[in-house]
């Protein structure tokens, strides 16, 4: 069977998992999870991925991954190459890691981000690992409920506005619904192609997007990066430190690293000024 198609494209959404070879176990102990996570914070700044759910199992790994530019591959092999090479080294062994090729589906975000969210942190109750998605540390459902705090790669601002526009009831109802998933069916029942989950519409228009003599009007305006401007752009535009921070990191070419080196203060900081302006834009 011939291998499917990478379709990569600013704005896509992907449910991507990543098994060890012959179904080995890739993380031995808990340094391990948070070195991929760490990692993988790594990969979203430098790629501009937005991470909306994970959850690291023991011979396999599920997340949901928005791209804000299209860089799939070249983040999934930063990830998993590292990571294989740090594992490597700290067990002392050598060969491949993971089991091929990552797979990777485009997801239709207005119908499944949600679903694929909850089918995401529910694995290790489906696995009978825990009795409940709370009880299991390695998931991004802790964070994005409020339980614990969330890791440098998670966004949950963008999944918890799909249920509330006020966090503390996003949060509630978003764990409500998880709840009420355990007995649900599989959402890839509905997957087209291997590698679409979405409408037929959907479908269509990510295929547009690809095309090589494709029109730069037939973007989404949302899915355009911005011409490069130098940080010191922003600090001129923007008098208030905050909003010139998060100007600068929406515009798609600047690291968090490097808007708080420039800004004097640490990539959390600029994280915080980011996660903030999006509650205030989903309210």
């Amino acid at each position: 069977m011939a291998r499917p198609l990478r379709i990569e494209f600013a704005g896509a959404l992907y449910h991507i998992t990543s098994r060890g070879n012959a179904r080995a176990t890739i993380y031995q102990d808990d340094t391990d999870r948070r070195a991929f996570l760490s990692l993988l914070a790594d990969v979203c700044e430098e790629y501009h991925w937005f991470c909306h759910s994970y959850c690291l199992m023991s011979n396999h790994y599920h997340l949901l991954v928005e791209t804000g530019l299209p860089t799939l591959s070249a983040g999934m092999r930063l990830l998993n190459g590292s990571y294989t090479q740090n594992y490597n080294r700290r067990h002392r062994r050598v060969g491949h890691l993971f089991q091929g090729r990552f797979k990777g589906i485009l997801v239709d975000s207005d119908t499944y981000l949600a679903e694929l969210a909850r089918y995401i942190v529910l694995n290790p109750v489906r696995a009978q690992m825990v009795r409940r998605a709370e009880q299991w540390p390695w998931s991004s459902y802790a964070a994005t409920v409020g339980l614990a705090p969330a890791a440098d790669c998670l966004t949950t601002d963008v999944l918890l506005s799909r249920f509330y526009n006020k966090r503390e009831s996003a949060q509630q109802q978003y764990a409500e619904f998880v709840a009420a998933g355990a007995d649900q069916p599989s959402p890839f029942k509905a997957l087209k192609n291997q590698i679409y989950l979405g409408t037929d519409s959907f479908i269509s228009e990510s295929q547009k997007k690809i095309r090589p003599d494709q029109s730069l009007a037939d973007i989404p305006r949302i899915q355009k990066i911005a011409p490069v401007q130098p940080l010191e752009h922003y600090s001129e535009q923007y008098p208030a430190r905050d909003e010139g921070m998060v100007a600068a990191y929406r515009s798609g070419h600047h690291s968090l690293s490097a808007i708080g080196r420039f800004y004097g203060v640490s990539r959390m900081t600029v994280r915080r000024a980011v996660d903030t302006a999006n509650v205030q834009c989903a309210t």
